[in-house]
């Protein structure tokens, strides 16, 4: 499995072997999708309230996998941070009880759940989470034009766990190349994080010893309860 300790003694993790540490967190018994789901959502939220204190119109783009799921859920907690002005773009919903749960839950606060894309101009961040660590290929319709509105946007942009269309080894070398402000790794930094020069956060404070020997892994020293580590920026 693909893996490289490398970035102040952070490990950053290849595409196999961040699949492949995703299954072993959920063997059985073990976390269940739902749990690690909503730790992860709760710190990308964390994060972006972190880098955006003061922002209350915020949109989360939200793609048909997990990467999705985790932004459906940072937009019900950055409702209880307080922020009063949150939309959700969810084009392809699948239908499974967690994802029409999350949806539900957004709904019940009143936050809109919408399938077309707004002018972002009107948001004060938006939230990239269309396509996480195991997407690989080209973006297709929807998602592709999707997409190129991000790449366009001069609305301050936050990406979950990988800048989606990023190749995630190789980093922005296919078609869409988005250039988020901030990136929030999940568990640990994806290897394209390497060519990101922004703000790095990394949350998923979840990681039990045995996976983290078990992939060699040298997690950030989170200080007291924070869900969140920001990260030196690697400027590459």
């Amino acid at each position: 499995m693909s893996t490289l300790t490398s970035r102040k003694g952070v490990t950053l993790l290849g595409q196999e072997a961040a699949i492949a540490l995703d299954v072993d967190l959920m063997e059985s018994p073990g976390f269940s999708i739902d749990q690690l789901m909503e730790l992860a959502g709760l710190s990308v939220a964390c994060a972006v309230r972190d880098a955006y204190p003061a922002a209350d119109g915020i949109l989360i783009v939200a793609g048909p996998g997990n990467n999705g799921g985790d932004g459906l859920v940072a937009a019900r907690h950055l409702w209880h941070f307080g922020a009063r002005n949150v939309r959700v773009v969810y084009p392809k919903r699948p239908d499974r009880p967690l994802f029409r749960n999350l949806v539900k839950q957004c709904e019940d606060l009143r936050i809109p759940v919408e399938d077309a894309m707004p002018d972002t101009a009107g948001f004060d961040v938006v939230l990239d989470a269309v396509f996480g660590f195991s997407f690989y290929g080209e973006p297709r319709a929807p998602f592709d034009e999707i997409l190129r509105d991000l790449e366009r946007t001069s609305t301050p942009l936050v990406s979950v766990d990988t800048p989606s269309g990023w190749h995630v080894e190789d980093g922005p070398t296919g078609p869409v190349k988005l250039a988020p402000d901030v990136l929030v790794s999940l568990t640990a930094p994806k290897k394209c994080a390497s060519h990101f020069a922004g703000r790095h956060y990394v949350g998923g404070r979840f990681v039990p010893p045995r996976v983290a020997e078990k992939y060699g892994l040298e997690l950030p020293p989170y200080l007291g309860a924070s869900q969140i580590l920001e990260l030196p920026n690697w400027g590459s």
